[in-house]
């Protein structure tokens, strides 16, 4: 879902969209909660990427950011001094969430053990529309030594795919770092809408933890509910990822939880600070860094906040379906060049 791009210079993302949208540059005094969050946590999360923005507007602001200090009133000041806030496109925002889950498998297949995640095979190249989802399952790829690991559910395989990343705990107690390796090229096509306009749930039932329990409840028509998304992923090894780390986003850095976000390049840079206003049972005012994609995560007011890792973090981001506003930090003559006559 979360395809790894090779890091390059982010320019403003918005100049690359499909259709022109609508900017509107605010003043830090318009984002609601603004001063009552703790920016020190974003500026660890921007400096984790920051070095991949060799655009000559940004790259600057990496070095200053470095030296901008310890305290939450200099690192909000930093985020003052050098950006200015931008609205990209017409909110209201969709904000959904994203997690790294904790899955039990083994190395080799067993009666327990018998869903594999595969590595990318090596003849499919990007932009090539490969074997579909329910081609795969149905033992497309079986058998040439792809198996990375199986699992003991093939509804948590599935979600696996949609959340790109995931650590795997194997019987003797190793866990395996597993991270996106590619895809087969078809694409994302949405298990929730298609239960909401075949009339099996409501659009305000439909969550991870619902489609999970239908599916599980249902076998036979959940698993070909399963297969209406036809895109399915690939996976790596990450060996040398530190188990305190997050997983790896689209920079190729670790994500950081709950301040990193996925959101669609065409409209807002990679490497940018976002400030996010989620409304819904838990609001939310903070400030993130884009620094993930996804395949679902499509639209300038758009995006997939990084929850972290385990159960806790699945079940907070599996319920996510909120509106709001989504508003990305540009530098300053980014922000103004936005506008029409900028």
């Amino acid at each position: 879902m979360r395809p790894l791009f090779a890091a390059a210079c982010v320019a403003v993302a918005a100049m690359t969209a499909p259709d022109p949208v609508p900017a509107q540059v605010l003043v830090f005094e318009e984002l609601d909660g603004w001063r009552d969050d703790d920016q020190r946590e974003a500026l660890r999360a921007f400096l984790e990427t920051c070095d991949l923005l060799k655009d000559p507007l940004w790259a600057p602001l990496c070095r200053l950011a470095a030296d901008a200090g310890e305290s939450a009133d200099s690192a909000r000041a930093f985020f003052e001094l050098f950006f200015r806030p931008v609205v990209i496109g017409t909110p209201p925002a969709l904000f959904t969430g994203y997690y790294e889950p904790m899955l039990d498998g083994s190395p080799v297949r067993t009666a327990r053990f018998r869903y594999p995640i595969y590595a990318r095979p090596p003849e499919l190249r990007d932009g090539m529309v490969y074997y579909s989802r329910s081609d795969i399952e149905a033992g497309a790829i079986a058998g040439r030594g792809l198996e990375l690991a199986w699992l003991d559910d093939p509804v948590e395989v599935f979600f696996l795919h949609i959340q790109g990343s995931g650590r795997i705990r194997m019987p003797d107690g190793r866990v395996m770092r597993v991270g996106y390796g590619g895809k087969n090229g078809h694409p994302y096509r949405s298990v929730g809408q298609e239960m909401v306009r075949l009339g099996t749930h409501t659009p305000d039932q439909v969550s991870a933890q619902t489609i999970r329990s239908w599916v599980r409840a249902n076998p036979g028509p959940g698993h070909a509910m399963l297969d209406h998304n036809p895109s399915y992923v690939f996976f790596r090894r990450l060996p040398d990822l530190a188990a305190d780390k997050g997983p790896i986003g689209a920079m190729g850095r670790s994500l950081t939880d709950l301040r990193s976000v996925a959101i669609d390049p065409r409209y807002n840079p990679l490497g940018a600070p976002i400030w996010i206003e989620k409304e819904g049972r838990d609001p939310m005012r903070r400030l993130m860094v884009a620094q993930d994609t996804g395949g679902a995560i499509k639209g300038a007011q758009r995006a997939d906040i990084y929850f972290g890792t385990g159960d806790a973090a699945g079940d907070a981001a599996g319920t996510v379906k909120d509106g709001g506003r989504m508003v990305v930090l540009l530098p300053i003559d980014l922000a103004y060049a936005m506008l029409p006559d900028g």
